[in-house]
């Protein structure tokens, strides 16, 4: 078999796949733990306040949500430019 009919990536730019996005990763997290609140909820282990659990997950949703992108940011910043907009 001849290798020089074989095709070369050299120079050209090499498509990754795209990381998760911080946003999809926090709202998928919501749904799971909502999910296991109401699993919880209606085994009766626990009695549960909606109003709270609905206030503590907005607002571990928030912080995980500004915290993802102050690291997605920072690690922007750290690669080099490729000079495409």
């Amino acid at each position: 078999m001849d290798s020089s009919n074989i095709p070369t990536t050299a120079g050209q730019d090499t498509a990754r796949p795209a990381p998760a996005r911080v946003g999809t990763v926090v709202w998928g997290l919501i749904v799971l733990a909502l999910a296991a609140l109401i699993i919880v909820a209606q085994l009766g282990i626990v009695a549960l306040n909606g109003t709270y659990v609905l206030i503590g997950l907005m607002i571990g949703a928030g912080v995980a949500l500004v915290a993802g992108g102050l690291l997605s940011a920072r690690k922007r910043d750290n690669e080099p430019t490729t000079g495409k907009s």
